[in-house]
């Protein structure tokens, strides 16, 4: 006794190309491709657009995982990132500085950072808050 619904020949092909999608690891374009089926891609969306949007979906999905992947093996001890550092507290913090440092020349350039200052004052925070920026720009 088979109690499930007849699949048609439209479902089945569905069915078929996400399994290759997920077979392939191509998620983040079965994840667009499964919302695409659910309706909540616009219908109006040409046969080239749709590609597109497949593709910018895959790439923001694996780009999100190698941020993942990345922190992950960082083990950084605080969630720490640039934009929530607060420099109202008075801690002799430049935020200038802080922007320069954020962009990470001084790793482009192979130099060391030291970052000195009285205990308790975020220098933990601060070097993971920077860490996290080279692991949202993919280094190690």
């Amino acid at each position: 006794n088979n109690k499930t619904a007849p699949v048609t020949g439209q479902q089945d092909q569905n069915t078929i190309s996400l399994d290759l999608m997920n077979r392939m690891k191509l998620h983040g374009m079965a994840e667009a491709f499964r919302e695409s089926l659910a309706g909540t891609t616009p219908q109006s969306m040409t046969a080239d657009t749709f590609l597109s949007m497949l593709l910018a979906r895959e790439w923001d999905y694996r780009a999100q995982a190698a941020i993942a992947r990345l922190t992950k093996n960082a083990a950084f001890r605080y969630k720490a990132y640039i934009e929530q550092i607060d420099y109202a507290t008075n801690r002799g913090l430049d935020r200038n500085q802080m922007e320069r440092l954020a962009t990470l020349d001084f790793v482009h350039k192979a130099q060391n950072l030291f970052i000195t200052g009285s205990s308790g004052t975020g220098k933990s925070y601060l070097a993971c808050a920077l860490g996290h920026e080279a692991c949202k720009r993919g280094f190690r």
